[in-house]
């Protein structure tokens, strides 16, 4: 017994000890690493909030908001956000690797099953409508139709298959390599290549002027556009895969597979090739000046708009520094769109999966 009490006894004095030790650095923390555990704190507990809520809205069939997915995005920007301030505050708050492959200064590992749950929640909320038409082959026509607007474009077939895997990429980028879906935080973008009323017309009139020039070079592809054509009538083009990939495409990058051979030896990474075509999708009119100016890696973006549109993209997205800044070179930007490194990582393995047939 006597031995019980004293193992008791000195349990207690640890706890005490602990208790301490933990209020000793309660109390040390300057005014702004307990201000930025607080602000991450309440940024962890709004997100297991909101997808709470939208999970028990959804499992009881309740209306979801007008865009369901934007008030989970903006939790989960915070999140990331206030944990980079919380690690830049105290460095030591950097943990693990996590399998996101988000930085680790960014983004802790313990809260991937958060992570996991946005992700399942967007699949519902962005799922096609009843009348999607889906391909059966939907990686391989990404491929197939870039290729084929490439070679019409005057590329050598190494560069055209470039274009392929860049375009696989935008896929991925654009939706992770799902079809026809919708979008949770907008009512204007859909389908694979989430495109817009306007760019998916502009992409279908740039389409018939090539056409009978891709058909006679590839007439199997020519005849694979044509049903998918006859499928797709009289129903909205961004849900049939094969006719928003192809208007995606030609809207936005046909124009630009002419500077591939030029773009490969600026940028000789495949994925900095896939992120530099899908600045195109979000700041088309930089992305092009930039290229233009013959100096890539040295051009620089300083407009307030530009630098919006990208935080608005996760880009220079997350954290005090990251937002404060007023400009970008394009070597900067590529290295800042991290969240893409994945999706990009996934097109390559779904490109070495189709090249050899």
């Amino acid at each position: 017994m006597c031995a019980r009490r004293h193992a008791i006894a000195t349990l207690a004095a640890l706890g005490l000890i602990f208790s301490a030790v933990a209020v000793s650095r309660a109390q040390t923390l300057t005014a702004r690493q307990s201000e930025a555990v607080a602000a991450y704190e309440r940024a962890l507990s709004d997100f297991k909030s909101i997808l709470a809520e939208r999970r028990k809205q959804i499992e009881a069939k309740e209306p979801l908001p007008k865009l369901p997915g934007q008030a989970i995005y903006l939790a989960r920007v915070a999140v990331i956000s206030s944990y980079k301030d919380l690690t830049d505050a105290m460095p030591s708050r950097i943990g693990r690797p996590n399998k996101f492959e988000i930085p680790p200064a960014y983004f802790d590992a313990d809260i991937e099953p958060l992570i996991d749950e946005y992700g399942k929640l967007f699949d519902i909320m962005e799922a096609p409508p009843a009348n999607a038409q889906n391909s059966a082959t939907p990686f391989k026509d990404v491929v197939d139709l870039a290729v084929a607007i490439a070679r019409a474009k005057g590329l050598a077939p190494d560069h055209a298959e470039a274009a392929g895997r860049i375009s696989l990429g935008l896929f991925f980028a654009e939706t992770n390599g799902k079809q026809n879906v919708r979008n949770g935080r907008s009512n204007t973008y859909m389908g694979s290549f989430q495109t817009g009323p306007s760019e998916d017309r502009n992409g279908r009139r740039k389409w018939e002027a090539i056409k009978s020039e891709i058909a006679a070079a590839d007439p199997a592809l020519g005849a694979r556009d044509d049903r998918e054509e006859a499928r797709a009538r009289g129903t909205d083009h961004r849900f049939n895969h094969w006719t928003n990939v192809r208007d995606g495409l030609m809207n936005a990058h046909a124009d630009i597979f002419r500077e591939i051979p030029g773009i490969v030896k600026t940028l000789p990474d495949p994925i900095d090739q896939m992120k530099l075509f899908e600045l195109i999708q979000i700041v088309p009119t930089p992305t092009r000046t930039a290229l233009k100016s013959g100096d890539l890696l040295n051009y620089r973006v300083s407009s307030p708009t530009i630098m919006k549109h990208l935080r608005n993209n996760s880009i220079f997205a997350f954290g005090q520094a990251d937002r404060a800044r007023s400009s970008a070179s394009f070597p900067e930007i590529l290295a800042a769109m991290w969240l893409f490194n994945r999706k990009f990582e996934r097109a390559m393995a779904k490109y070495a999966e189709i090249k050899p047939r």
